[in-house]
């Protein structure tokens, strides 16, 4: 009897082995992924993000986001304006290269899920919860900014045309690692 309670139990280990690594909530970041801003004026995307996600809906206590966004990698369509936006005066890329989220807290909501964390944007660190949703492998959440909260640009001179607020538009494809 000895004998045969020795390969069930190995059997068990490898199969409850094998169903934890299915389940692993480990995600790498694949291509497609778009983060857009909205407003009156400019609008545009970010084109380079990488950074670290552990998710599992069932154990969000667990789950965390550390993400980062390339400053240089923002398109408006227009290139000096893209220049602009990546100059001194208003995100100084040179200085401050990253926008970066790391989470603190995720919860369940009735439409999906939100995360608390620091938002970190031209060396400013502010607390925001971002609503989202996860579907089909992908992350999507929309919130808004004020960049004049984060010192990017002023409201002064030609800067005061520029909108203070900021939609973000988030769609996050992921795979398991």
């Amino acid at each position: 009897m000895k004998k045969l309670l020795v390969p069930i139990a190995f059997a068990a280990v490898m199969t409850l082995s094998a169903f934890a690594a299915v389940n692993s909530m480990d995600w790498r970041i694949v291509d497609g992924y778009n983060i857009a801003f909205t407003s009156k004026d400019p609008s545009g995307v970010f084109k380079t993000m990488h950074g670290d996600i552990s998710f599992d809906p069932n154990n969000l206590d667990a789950s965390k986001f550390n993400v980062s966004v390339d400053v240089n990698s923002i398109n408006t369509g227009n290139g000096m304006r893209n220049n602009k936006a990546k100059g001194e005066k208003f995100f100084d890329a040179d200085k401050y290269p990253n926008i970066t989220f790391v989470s603190t807290k995720m919860m369940k909501t009735p439409s999906g899920f939100e995360t608390k964390g620091t938002l970190t944007m031209h060396g400013v660190q502010k607390e925001i919860t971002i609503p989202f949703t996860f579907a089909n492998n992908t992350f999507a959440g929309s919130f808004s900014v004020n960049r004049l909260d984060y010192g990017v640009g002023d409201d002064k001179g030609m800067s005061a045309h520029v909108s203070k607020d900021l939609r973000i538009d988030i769609s996050v494809p992921v795979a398991k690692k």
